[in-house]
Formats: C-alpha cells, structure tokens, sequence
C-alpha cells in the first residue's frame, strides 16, 4: 500500500473513533448533571403529585437573554400586529388591518427553566391566546400567556431528546386574564370533572421570569395539562384516536376548521365529516328517531348534552355557543366523538350567552339550537341541569372549592408575595380580595335561576 493511502485510511479511522466517542459522551447525564429518569426522562409515567398537587402553590422560574426577549417581541409584531406596550391601531387588542393572520401562532423560543430544586435546559416557550394575548401583550404586562414543550428543540441539541417534566411532555399556563379571583381557570376544571365531564388537570404556579434583566415575579399562574399530551391516557384510557381543536360552528365541514393534535399526519377527518353530516341530516324533522340513532352512530350527544348542561349552568361563556372555540373533540374507539371543555378563565361570570331554557340560540349554533328543539335530548338536558345543580353546584361545595383555592393563592397575590403591575394582570389587590364575594353569590344566582327554570 502506498504511503498516502495508509494516511489516508489511519486518518479515517481516527476521525470515526472520534466521532463515535463524541457521540457517546454526548447524553443528558454529563450536560445536566439533575437529570434522572423519574425528573426529566419520558421512561416515567406522569407524576400528577408533583407537577399538579392539589394542596400547595409550586414555583416555576423561567430565564431567557435579552437577544430572545426581543425575538420573541419581533416575531409578535409579524403575528399580533405590534410590540410589546404599543396599542396598535384597534382598541381592545385587536388585530389591526393589513394582514395579520390571528390563526398563527407565536414561535417557540429556548428557555432555561427551574423547578422543584433542578434544571431543565433548552426548553421551548412559546407566548399563547388570542384576544387575550392580544390585550396583554399591548398592555405591556409581563403576565403573560405561555405554553412550554420540553422537547421542542431536541433536534437542535440531542441531548435532550425526550425531555419531560415529571413525565410532561407540555403544560400550558393561564395567567387568569379578565379574573380577579385568579382561580376560575383551576376551580372550573375541578367542577367539569366533578360533574362527570373529563377536564384536563389543574394546578397553582407561582411564576418568576428573567426576560435577560433579572427574575421578575409574575404573580400566580394556573397550569394546565396538556389535553394532546397526558390528559387523553389518563381519563380516556387511550389515546390513538383523532383529537381536533376545532374552531368551527357545527353547520358544514371545512378541514381548515378542525385541527388536528393527533394522527397529524393521517389524512382522515372522516369522523368530523360523518358527525357534520349526521347532525345537519333532513331527517332531523321527518324522523327524529333515525336521526338521533344516526348522529350518535359517531358523536356522543349523550355526553354533549350533558357537557352542555353543566357549562349552561354554571356559565361559561366563550365557547361553542358564542365562539367556535376553546374545545377540544376526542374520536374514542368505543364512545366516539367526545367534547373536552378548554379555556375556562371566564368561566363562573353572569356573562351568560346561552340562557338557562336554550330559548333564543341562533340556527347558526346548530349543535345547541337541535338540542333544544329535539324532545328526547331536552328532556336529558333538563334532568342534568337538575342532577348538576341538586349534587354538584351547592352553596356549600363551591364554597368549599372556592375557599380553599383562594385560601392557597393568597399570601402570593397580598401577602408575602404581592402581584403588582406591570407583572400583573390586576388593577390593584382590593379587586383580588372583592372576587370571592362575587364567586359565592353567583352560585346563589344560577342556583335561583335553575329553579326558576325546572318549575
């Protein structure tokens, strides 16, 4: 063998031993030595005690740099329209004209985070929400909405491949925009899952956040599961079939309307298709029965209409109803297509757009307005708005609920911890400290109002 290709042979396998001892000192053991597989693993099933403890206010700390600060201020001016404390060129946080698409949605940025004495690194941190977003954002307050996916960026560093918190892979994080008692996003999951209504899991954060100037308390946030990620499994029992987050009316199927969480890269909205189809079927009034049989062929009206009993009762407002959103929709193999409420910040105010009776709801709402117009399913609604009101929505339960949430947030909202503006969604404490009053005696409302209604 001639001289040069001995080199160039030695070199090569050089170079492979190399590359291959590189690749293998390269794991999440030696990069983040507080990585373990209970903590950061996805060989470790969900840790709901830790991540989402139903008696304490956990602590979340997040830090960026500067430079992503202010990435993540352009890439809103491309998305909501303005910088973060500008107004813009509408009023109450709308998207101004020109040709800002609201359906998109804000980039993910990497993140360091901290939480429960360890390290997280290279995490993704996306801002979330839409008129709520909005309205915060040109505010200018730091409270902001924000959902984190712990392996966003593993194809950037592999070494954090798989990342999980506790065995999460996502959360998303409400601030409680519009709430002064800061705990309906919490308290009304709480409700929908003790009416029978799977909802995902809840739990109190307090948030600190370095935007590359120092840690800054965000005052206290509501961390929520994530439905794609944890919730399907553990109250569904599975979690292959199709879950869309729909932002449709019901009246024709438009695929642009039902985005898909899971199977994305299935080609199959037959089950929406087949439900659209069943529900706005003529034989609606020429056979009532065959058209009943029909739709819950493919969607559980059975449990709409009691999803719809409980959300009409205890009101929450921006949803299906008077927004084609803030739902999801699960396919499961044997109890088909299954309404998930989602977004509850507003939930439990007198803002009602549904009235108690459904009398008045627009044909445009036809999932509502066939209920109501069809004996057999308002008969059931009735007797579940009797059943949640008699067994769940009690003076005495929610107020049980509403103290002890309550009880938990206080000392980081007016006591050892103070939420304070620009870091605060508040206008001051005192409107804090009024928001329980106004929880209670809305309860006495509806409780009124249901009785009002049964007679």
């Amino acid at each position: 063998m001639k001289p040069v290709k001995i080199l160039f042979v030695a070199t090569s396998v050089w170079l492979l031993v190399a590359c291959v001892k590189n690749a293998e000192t390269i794991t999440p053991s030696n990069t983040n030595p507080d990585w373990s597989t209970e903590s950061h693993s996805n060989d470790a099933e969900p840790n709901y005690t830790i991540v989402f403890p139903q008696d304490k206010v956990n602590s979340l700390e997040i830090n960026m740099t500067k430079e992503t600060w202010q990435e993540i201020r352009t890439d809103m001016v491309s998305v909501k329209g303005s910088d973060f404390g500008v107004g813009g060129t509408q009023q109450g946080g709308g998207i101004p004209p020109g040709g800002v698409n609201s359906s998109t949605e804000p980039k993910y940025v990497s993140v360091t985070l901290k939480f429960n004495g360890k390290t997280w690194n290279n995490v993704g941190f996306r801002l979330k929400g839409n008129s709520s977003l909005s309205s915060i954002w040109r505010g200018g307050i730091y409270k902001l909405p924000f959902r984190i996916q712990f392996d966003e960026f593993e194809d950037k560093y592999p070494e954090i491949k798989n990342q999980r918190l506790y065995g999460f892979k996502e959360v998303s994080m409400s601030p409680a925009f519009k709430d002064n008692s800061l705990i309906r996003e919490k308290v009304a999951a709480d409700i929908f899952r003790m009416a029978g209504i799977p909802a995902a899991q809840t739990a109190f954060y307090k948030v600190y956040i370095n935007f590359g100037d120092g840690l800054k308390y965000c005052g206290v946030y509501t961390m929520i599961e994530a439905i794609e990620d944890t919730m399907l499994k553990s109250q569904f029992g599975e979690e292959k079939g199709n879950l869309y987050k729909p932002e449709s009316t019901f009246q024709n199927f438009s695929q642009t309307q039902f985005e898909k969480k899971t199977n994305e890269d299935t080609p199959d909205w037959s089950d929406v298709q087949a439900t659209i189809t069943a529900l706005n079927a003529s034989t609606r009034t020429s056979n009532p029965t065959l058209w009943r049989e029909n739709l819950e062929k493919v969607f559980n009206a059975d449990h709409f209409v009691k999803w719809l009993a409980v959300n009409t009762t205890l009101v929450s407002w921006d949803t299906y109803g008077a927004m084609a959103h803030n739902h999801y929709l699960y396919n499961h193999s044997s109890k088909k297509l299954l309404w998930i409420p989602w977004d509850n910040n507003e939930a439990l105010t007198s803002q009602a757009r549904v009235q108690l009776s459904l009398a008045g709801v627009a044909n445009n709402w036809p999932l509502i307005n066939y209920v109501a117009n069809d004996p057999v399913y308002y008969a059931k609604y009735k007797a579940y708005v009797k059943d949640f009101n008699d067994n769940v929505f009690t003076t005495s339960k929610m107020n049980e609920i509403f103290d002890k949430a309550t009880t938990l947030i206080t000392p980081f909202v007016n006591g050892t911890e103070k939420e304070e503006k620009p870091y605060s969604n508040l206008t001051n404490t005192a409107s804090f400290t009024a928001a329980l009053p106004i929880l209670k005696q809305h309860v006495v409302s509806r409780n009124q109002a249901v009785e009002a209604f049964l007679k």
